[in-house]
């Protein structure tokens, strides 16, 4: 069954309209400045994700408690791992590393989440979650123990897509990493959206707004910017 986080998403889709998304790691955030951060997102802001590679314990939740006293813009959790998830969010990115071969992240983790989420009211969007070689040994790759995927290779990249929403995903995000030296090429966001009938974001590496643009030009329903505004 759909939430109501989910069909925004979907109807914002239908009229058109672009997602932007700011991507606020707890460890680099100082929730005591909450109200002058969230000053200086761009007005066309829609969502904020707040999750990290290695996040301290009990950061993420302080994170959340502190925009939710001064926004209104829907908090979804993009956790590294089943510590960061907290009940005061309004939905969950459940996360599964599609890119990656180390089952940990394909299930392990999703496993240790379910004793907060049973009786969560969390929104939980099933996402498809494709990491891209984006220059840099990304946070992700390194805590994961996976390798990237080269941009080279479009077609794996398509057809990784696919078993994602084959295997129900509800959404799939390609990611280049946090601090990546260039974002997912146009060309693979191009294919993905081609290819699969669910939405798409896009982040890593995305810190103008020509790539902004470029990204959305060539299909992203949505795009997450992060580093840029750390």
């Amino acid at each position: 069954m759909e939430g109501i986080f989910y069909k925004s998403f979907l109807k914002r889709i239908d009229e058109k309209e672009k997602q932007l998304t700011i991507l606020i790691d707890p460890d680099k955030f100082n929730s005591s400045e909450a109200k002058s951060f969230l000053k200086k997102l761009p007005k066309k802001t829609t969502h904020l994700f707040v999750g990290g590679s290695t996040v301290a314990n009990g950061e993420t939740e302080a994170t959340v408690q502190a925009l939710k006293a001064e926004t209104k813009l829907p908090i979804f959790l993009f956790p590294g791992d089943h510590s960061q998830i907290t009940p005061l969010a309004d939905a969950l990115l459940f996360l599964t590393l599609l890119s990656g071969r180390n089952a940990e992240y394909l299930v392990g983790q999703q496993i240790k989440s379910i004793s907060k989420l049973k009786n969560s009211s969390l929104e939980i969007i099933s996402t498809g979650y494709i990491l891209i070689n984006g220059g840099n040994d990304s946070a992700v790759s390194k805590v994961t123990n996976t390798e990237p995927l080269p941009q080279e290779n479009i077609e794996n990249i398509v057809h990784t897509a696919l078993a994602g929403q084959f295997m129900g995903a509800k959404l799939i995000y390609l990611e280049a990493g946090s601090g990546a030296k260039f974002p997912v090429k146009p060309e693979i966001i191009s294919e993905v959206k081609k290819a699969i009938n669910i939405p798409l974001i896009v982040g890593g590496g995305i810190k103008t707004e020509a790539q902004k643009n470029t990204a959305y030009e060539a299909g992203g329903d949505m795009v997450v910017m992060g580093t840029a505004f750390e």
